[in-house]
């Protein structure tokens, strides 16, 4: 007799799929799930001891462990691993019980999965370690922690930023600091060209550019469009940064691909402000950009009056 194929398709796919549809889904798991996110030791015990798996996860991959160390239950981690809970696991999103901790800066919960052999340089799926989590949100213990255990600060997301420029972006010195000290690359790349300087002076992170000047990033870098910190500086209107830069060296002529100096992006953001402190570290005023425009031009185009005053008396 042939089997027809077709007609046993669907049989065959829902044989196949129960396994997983049905996989940590019973009450008995749900509860386990449930009193690990709440710190409920007691029952997480007793749900294991009435054969509750201690790995069983979720829909989304996410095991008792993760959930526990989420909300930082220290004693119910200590459980499940002691327990044999895989501190390696991964959720869908490739998260693990280290990123988790990382993510809510929970120190100490770190240091015992380490110990327990989580890997340092495990990633999420947007291509993230525990070491770039902890340097963007600031958390200079787990840093230190972190680094002191090995993490390589010289590791990179899928955008190529570091944990130096997750830092230095969001104006975590002290961290920057840390990574640098660590072996971090000052002059390393993100996807477009920018450094962790061009970051932070973007963002009008002071310290943060005083400290990575001071450990000699270059201050004449250029990202893919030929833009330095400088100008990235000057278009955001950061007028302390602006003026550390020139004073470490930043080159105000150097111009991008589209022939903008310095100069000519203050004028044409109405940062005029800027004019000033720029003219007097020689920028020139002559050059023109590759439309043939000087920062004159183009203040009389964008109807910037104020600028075009201020660039005639140049």
């Amino acid at each position: 007799m042939r089997i027809n194929t077709l007609a046993a398709l669907p049989l065959m796919l829902a044989l196949l799929a129960a396994p997983l549809a049905f996989a940590g889904d019973s009450q008995l798991e749900k509860d386990m799930r449930i009193a690990a996110s709440i710190g409920d030791t007691e029952a997480v015990e007793q749900l294991l001891n009435q054969g509750v798996p201690v790995d069983s996860a979720n829909e989304f991959n996410k095991t008792a462990l993760m959930m526990a160390v989420e909300l930082g239950n220290l004693e119910t981690v200590a459980l499940l691993m002691a327990r044999g809970a895989d501190v390696n696991a991964r959720t869908v999103a490739s998260c693990t019980a280290l990123t988790f901790a990382a993510e809510n800066g929970h120190i100490g919960i770190t240091a015992l999965l380490i110990e327990r052999g989580a890997n340092l340089h495990d990633r999420t799926r947007a291509g993230w370690d525990a070491l770039m989590i902890a340097s963007r949100y600031g958390i200079v213990d787990m840093v230190e922690q972190l680094l002191y255990k090995g993490a390589d600060p010289k590791a990179s997301d899928k955008n190529h930023r570091t944990a130096m420029m997750q830092a230095a972006k969001r104006g975590h010195t002290a961290v920057v600091d840390l990574l640098v000290a660590g072996g971090a690359d000052p002059e390393v790349r993100d996807k477009e060209g920018a450094t962790a300087l061009m970051l932070a002076a973007a963002e009008g992170r002071t310290d943060v550019v005083a400290t990575l000047l001071a450990k000699g990033a270059n201050p004449n870098a250029k990202d893919e469009m030929g833009a330095t910190a400088l100008i990235w500086a000057a278009g955001e209107g950061k007028t302390e940064i602006v003026e550390l830069l020139l004073a470490a060296g930043a080159d105000p002529n150097i111009q991008d691909t589209d022939g903008i100096s310095a100069l000519m992006e203050a004028v044409n953001t109405r940062h005029n402000n800027l004019i000033n402190p720029l003219v007097s570290y020689r920028a020139d005023p002559a050059l023109k950009d590759t439309k043939g425009r000087t920062a004159a031009d183009i203040a009389k185009q964008k109807g910037n009056d104020e600028a075009a005053a201020l660039l005639s008396q140049r």
